[in-house]
């Protein structure tokens, strides 16, 4: 067990150190300062174990951890070349190393690699002194080896580009000694060597040179000015050696920093103490303020913990008989949270299609901050209502992804803010916002804008006439959204639908191609599609009815009298009938439908206009007044009849009426009898009974006669003709069912009777009839048409019948009313209108 337990954990380290090689992997380069752009420092394919080319396929990427982007690299050749001029005092100061962090970026898979770049120091700068002239007065009993501190030159480059040397011009009495401490500083002191005798000599002029140790040696001097003063023999004494302070770096100008005192057992004017810095660099004088009076020393600039974290300085107390002494100040720095994070952009994807797959990269960014601690960690976030989320994945790189289906019909882009916060107190937040543009794939079909289409055209039409348009909309854009109408194929009454209509592949309008007839055809369906033009495309289909109008094309026809006919229609009247009798019924029909088919009948020219009238709804023609001997026997009338459309049309029929005298009047009164109330007395009733038996004993003794006598003076050359009765054709056009009297049309259930008389009516034949009907005694009601029940021998009245025979059975296989024969159409409303036998009334319904 415990040999499988330590296998495990050498397992898991030899895992640990391969993520940590592979996630740390890090190149270190050096260059030198001041080297111009372009300098070529390295090629970084033979260290990436990369091949030519594929650092511009990965997408390789250098990211300056600085400020300022000093190098660049190439990646088609993979040289890491100088992209600005490099100063390496200016970048660090006198911190040594000096290195500038740069990381190379490679995606896909990605990659980074640490570079390290030590920027090595030149010889670039002189050895300087603060002032140069130095002032001296050293009292004239300084006993000699008594030291005498001097200002130590500055010379920004280090090591051997450093100060070497200092040498100090040829006198007898004062050498140089430099003493060295332990942080590499060197402090400089003239040293007595010879006695001072000021009555012999009160002023020393000397030269200090301060030698580098570059190649070539750069140099520095000062003048040293010695004033040879009276004895003052007590140097300044500072409280303490060393002084701390600590300030935070955003502490305002004019704070107190530090105070520094000193103290002088002298009096007088060697008592006098005047406090200065003492070899202090120039970013001291710029950053703090000394009062030489007081010792305080004050904020005079603007602190950075960034560029340094602490200052060191020392503070020199000098009396007034020209003694000094020096202290140390050491000011820490404290770390504020003064910097935002900064979110740096590597590469992003856009336009993203729309049907990306989930975990698409969309962005790769890094979030750094400048302040440490707490105050430099960061964190990073976008909206939470995006279709996008973060990935983190090391050194503080992040990955934008898809999270969720895009759809460009809803949103064609996104704004995306990415917050970065740092942990410190108060917390700083700084944004970037990306703009991801979303391109379309064609993901939706052409919707049409309603489900059908309803279009209306009159008939007789122009052909390729517009009779609308249909229109569809596509969510997608450009070719996507593109649409080309069509018909699918068809049929129209037997014909195809391209014959009929055709559509306009990009307006969507519809034409109809030929003239329509709405008495053919009255509406009829086409199916028309919608295609975008997108890969692959997708349709919509929507059906669309075109409606037929009707119009004023057809005029109206006369079924009843027609006029078409050979033969006049002739109409008989009895000369008895009183106003308002109805002579008979004029019928049309119209093709057309609706308010165009509605029909009005105008009598528009008589005889005696004042004669007739005819009923302008239904066509019927009757009496205005009683038929007087002044009245011609032959009326002829005009009529017109008129549809309803717009403009109107009209047809006119020629109607002959005849008025005929010979028809018994008791017989019209009885048929007017037959109309009202038979409730009688019994004393009516007998009278009535012997009335109609004297009269049916006196008819037969008359017909008897009257056929005796005919017989005996019959021409044998004259012939009994029946003209048969003409009617008119029937018209396959006309339907069966005419409508009603509103319409002109004829109603079936409006019944006739029709009376026929063998030969014209110019012949001389004549028959008598009983001067009232015969009724039956048990049956008031009898009908008019009934025949009375006598026999009928005579050979020529059975030889007149035949043709009645005939016509009879004409026109019962017929419901359309005829004319044109010798006879007449009788209303069994009114009777009969015509003087004819009982036993030739016809009947047809």
């Amino acid at each position: 067990m415990n040999d499988i337990f330590r296998t495990m954990k050498g397992l898991y380290l030899l895992l640990f150190l391969f993520v940590l090689k592979t996630m740390c992997i890090s190149f270190r380069y050096s260059v030198p300062e001041e080297k111009k752009k372009g300098f070529l420092v390295a090629n970084v394919l033979e260290d990436l174990k990369l091949g030519t080319g594929e650092l511009s396929a990965r997408r390789a990427q250098l990211v300056s951890k600085s400020t300022k982007q000093y190098f660049h690299l190439d990646t088609h050749s993979g040289n890491l070349l100088i992209n600005d001029k490099i100063d390496r005092e200016a970048l660090c100061g006198q911190s040594d190393p000096c290195m500038l962090l740069s990381e190379i970026v490679l995606q896909n898979p990605l990659n980074i690699y640490s570079i390290e770049m030590k920027i090595e120091d030149v010889n670039d700068n002189t050895p300087k002194f603060s002032k140069d002239k130095f002032d001296l007065e050293i009292p004239e009993n300084v006993p000699t080896n008594t030291q005498f501190l001097l200002e130590s030159a500055q010379d920004e480059d280090l090591g051997e580009n450093s100060i070497q040397k200092y040498m100090l011009s040829p006198n007898e009495h004062f050498r140089l000694y430099v003493e060295s401490n332990e942080d590499g500083s060197k402090y400089v002191h003239l040293v007595l060597q010879k006695p001072l005798d000021r009555e012999n000599n009160s002023y020393f002029g000397l030269t200090l040179m301060a030698v580098d140790g570059g190649m070539p040696q750069r140099t520095g001097t000062a003048e040293i000015n010695i004033n040879v003063l009276d004895i003052n023999d007590n140097s300044p004494q500072f409280t303490q050696t060393e002084y701390k302070s600590r300030l935070k770096e955003n502490s305002p100008q004019g704070i107190l920093v530090f105070k520094v005192e000193a103290t002088d057992l002298d009096f007088g004017s060697n008592a006098q103490i005047t406090y200065s810095f003492h070899q202090a660099p120039q970013k001291i004088y710029e950053l703090f303020s000394l009062n030489e009076i007081n010792g305080e020393t004050t904020l005079s600039g603007q602190l950075d913990y960034e560029k340094e974290t602490s200052y060191s300085m020392s503070i020199r107390a000098t009396d007034g008989g020209g003694l000094s002494s020096h202290c140390k100040v050491l000011v820490e720095i404290e770390d504020v949270n003064d910097n935002v994070p900064e979110v740096s952009i590597i590469s992003i994807t856009s336009p993203l299609a729309e049907d990306s797959p989930l975990e698409t990269l969309v962005a790769l960014f890094s979030v750094t901050d400048r302040d440490s601690g707490d105050n430099g960690r960061t964190m990073c976030s976008v909206e939470t209502n995006l279709p996008f989320m973060l990935k983190s994945t090391m050194n503080n790189y992040y990955q934008l992804v898809v999270q969720s289906p895009l759809d460009r019909e809803k949103i064609s882009e996104y704004n995306i803010t990415i917050t970065a916060v740092d942990q410190g107190s108060p917390r700083l937040t700084s944004t970037r916002i990306i703009n991801v543009q979303i391109s379309d794939v064609n993901d939706n079909p052409p919707v049409f804008e309603k489900s059908s289409y309803e279009m209306q055209i009159r008939e007789n039409n122009i052909p390729g006439l517009l009779i609308g348009s249909v229109h569809a909309a596509d969510l997608d854009t450009e070719k996507n959204a593109k649409i080309t109408y069509s018909l699918l194929p068809g049929k129209v009454t037997g014909g195809l639908v391209a014959s009929y209509i055709s559509v306009n592949s990009e307006s969507g309008n519809l034409y109809v191609l030929r003239s329509l007839d709405y008495e053919q055809i009255k509406d009829f369906k086409v199916t028309v599609r919608a295609t975008d033009g997108g890969s692959p495309p997708l349709s919509s289909e929507v059906t669309v009815r075109v409606v037929i109008i009707d119009e004023n094309d057809n005029a109206p026809f006369f079924l009843y009298p027609l006029q078409n006919s050979t033969s006049p229609c002739n109409e008989l009247v009895p000369k008895s009938v009183e106003a308002g009798y109805l002579v008979t019924k004029v019928v049309a029909v119209d093709g057309d439908s609706g308010q165009n088919s509605w029909l009005s009948y105008e009598l528009l020219k008589a005889t005696d206009p004042g004669l007739f009238s005819i009923g302008a709804q239904n066509g019927e023609v009757r009496t205005r007044r009683a038929l007087t001997e002044r009245d011609t026997s032959k009326q002829r009338l005009m009529i017109v009849v008129r549809d309803n459309g717009l403009p109107p049309q009209s047809s006119t029929a020629m109607l002959h009426v005849l008025p005929v005298g010979g028809f018994s009047d008791p017989y019209m009164k009885a048929v007017e009898v037959s109309k009202e109330e038979h409730e009688e007395d019994g004393t009516l009733t007998l009278y009535l009974v012997i009335c109609l038996a004297a009269v049916s004993f006196v008819f037969l003794v008359c017909i008897v006669s009257f056929a005796a006598l005919k017989i005996c003076r019959r021409d044998p050359r004259e012939s009994f003709i029946a003209a048969p009765p003409h009617f008119p054709p029937a018209r396959p056009d006309i339907p069966e069912n005419c409508g009603d009297s509103q319409s002109g049309s004829l109603s079936r259930s409006y019944h006739y009777d029709v009376c026929l008389t063998g030969g014209s009516l110019s012949s001389e034949f004549r028959f008598l009839r009983p001067l009232i009907p015969v009724f039956s005694v048990g049956d008031p009601n009898l009908n008019v048409n009934q025949t009375p029940p006598a026999s009928q021998d005579i050979p020529d009245a059975l030889d007149s019948r035949k043709p009645m025979e005939q016509a009879r059975a004409s026109l019962s296989e017929d419901s359309a009313p005829r004319s044109g024969a010798p006879g007449c159409i009788v209303n069994q409303a009114t009777g009969p209108n015509m003087n004819c036998g009982q036993n030739d009334w016809l009947t047809y319904q």
